[in-house]
Formats: C-alpha cells, structure tokens, sequence
C-alpha cells in the first residue's frame, strides 16, 4: 500500500499594523495548519500579535514567527545590507517578541519563516541563512527553520542541527533554477486559484516546480506557503486544499510533519 503524503499549509500573516488592516486573519486560519506571524519590523505589533496567537489556539493552528528587514514603508520587501552579528540579534528580538505574546495564550513558538527580502537574500548567502539559525538555536533549539527548498537556508539549517521544513509557495512562480521569480516582474504572483491549486499538487506528488518557462525542476516540499496580505488569499488557500486533499494528501501542523 503506498504511504499517504503528508504537507503542510502555512501563511504569511498578522500583518497589519495599528489602524491599517491587511489580510483577512480569521478567513485564512480556518484554512491553514501553520501561520507565520510579523513580529512587529516589517509589519505587526503587539495587539495584532496577540490576536493572532489567541485565534491560531482557537484553531489549531501551530505558531511561529515571520522576522522581517527593519523596514515598515518597504513591507520589508527592501534589500538591506547588514552585518551578520546584527541580523542574528535582529532574528533573535523578533522571536522573543512572538514568545511573549504566544505565552498570553500558553503556546510556543514552533517555527520561523524569513520574511521578503531577507528570505530571498538568505535563500542564496550562506552568510544571512547561518545568522538566522544561529538566532534559533540560541534562543530555541526546537523552533522549526522553514527554508526554500534547495536554499542555502536548507542547508545551514542542517549543518547547524536545526529541524528544517522545506518551503514551496501556492502563489509564486519560479525560475529555471527553481529561486522565486522576483516581484519586479508583473507576473511574480500567482492569484489564479486553479492555477496555484495545479503547482501546488504538481509539487507535492512530483518532487519538483515548473518554473515559468516550463522547466521541471527538482523541489521537494515539507510545507507550502500562500501570502495572507494577497487579495486573492482566501479563494487562492481554498483551492490549494481542497485539490491537495483530492489528491489523497493529508494537510497538518509543521510539528505533526516528521522532519530531519
């Protein structure tokens, strides 16, 4: 009998900000396993943070944090270059913020996802991904590094001992070396619910992503990713689910994956 593949749905949320609402929170909870939450640099703050948290206990949906660029006008999707002592400590403020607020609720913090510009920075500098995993095993040894599959993230996790979850994405399209296609580009996002539903399927029961040119290549997932601040989130996570589920793949939280 042929095991039953198991995946994680996560998202980018919690991202508004004092009296700016972005994302439909309570929508994408009901659909998701995993939330990845701003920590307050590129977006969030406490209030937000703590209704995620408790909304995310509601629905058994694990926690974890989405550290971002210090960068609140450019939604840290801004390139900054940093030392790397300081963007670990960085890493390390934004996880204890999210500790705090989950502790309100008495839950912890499960994984950390990179945010943006500093998840594709760290995608491909080695220098970026070993300061984020030093600030994970400094402050948790058990928090879960979500890494681009095949990213040097991947990689350091694993040199550092860190669980790794290796990360595909619902709603972007790749390149021919299978990095995200850059946002520059119009065509970066994918908001076609059927179309994100096929990739996502593809990835999963294939071992690899067509990039946008058609190429296949190899991508093994752990967890898929849809952006909560996308106005399509809802109808894009709905379908991702349901075709998953059709497929005969069972959806859960990052700590119920059996990750190396």
């Amino acid at each position: 009998m042929t095991a039953t593949r198991v995946v994680n749905l996560n998202v980018d949320m919690g991202e508004s900000f004092g009296a700016y609402s972005i994302g439909n929170d309570d929508a994408i909870l009901k659909i998701v396993r995993s939330a990845n939450i701003a920590c307050g640099f590129h977006a969030g703050d406490p209030v937000t943070m703590h209704t995620v948290v408790r909304r995310a206990k509601e629905e058994g949906v694990s926690i974890g944090a989405h550290p971002g660029f210090n960068d609140i006008w450019g939604f840290g999707r801004r390139r900054i270059d940093m030392r790397t002592d300081d963007l670990e400590y960085m890493i390390a403020y934004q996880i204890g913020a999210l500790q705090a607020m989950a502790a309100y609720v008495g839950e912890k913090v499960t994984h950390l996802k990179p945010h943006g510009a500093l998840n594709n920075i760290a995608a491909e500098h080695a220098d970026y991904a070993m300061a984020i995993g030093r600030a994970i095993k400094a402050v948790d040894p058990n928090i879960i590094y979500v890494a681009l599959s095949g990213s040097a993230m991947e990689k350091c996790g694993h040199d550092l001992g860190l669980r790794v979850a290796r990360e595909g994405f619902c709603d972007r399209r790749y390149d021919d070396e299978g990095n995200l296609w850059s946002r520059k580009h119009s065509d970066a996002m994918i908001r076609d619910p059927e179309l994100a539903a096929q990739q996502v399927v593809h990835m999963v029961l294939h071992d690899e992503v067509i990039s946008r040119n058609g190429k296949a290549v190899t991508h093994q997932v752990d967890t898929l990713c849809i952006h909560g601040d996308e106005a399509t989130a809802i109808p894009v996570a709905q379908a991702c689910r349901k075709a998953l589920e059709d497929a005969g793949v069972k959806i859960v939280t990052l700590p119920e994956m059996k990750l190396s």
